[in-house]
């Protein structure tokens, strides 16, 4: 596949850049160069291959939910700037 100059000046303005004469023919050369490398999978055999999302196969790896102590207090609000009633004081968001 080969782009034309139009083809790159509206990649630019989706993304909105605002590119150079020479910045347009450089990204034409590149992004042509880029979908000739993509044709290439084009021409592999993927007979039989069933689709797959990733290369290998995959799962989620979950650790147990097991309840452990926290931290101490005195360790958790070492260093707040303001604190009150062994909590964080901050300033109000919303007004009463």
């Amino acid at each position: 596949m080969s782009l034309t100059l139009q083809d790159v000046e509206k990649i630019a303005h989706l993304a909105r850049l605002d590119l150079t004469h020479a910045e347009k023919a450089q990204y034409l050369e590149q992004l042509t160069a880029i979908l000739a490398y993509a044709e290439m999978l084009n021409e592999l055999d993927l007979e039989g291959i069933e689709p797959t999302a990733h290369a290998v196969a995959q799962q989620n790896i979950l650790r147990d939910d097991i309840a452990a102590p926290s931290l101490p207090i005195e360790d958790v609000l070492f260093n707040a700037p303001q604190q009150a009633q062994n909590q964080f004081l901050i300033q109000s968001v919303l007004e009463e």
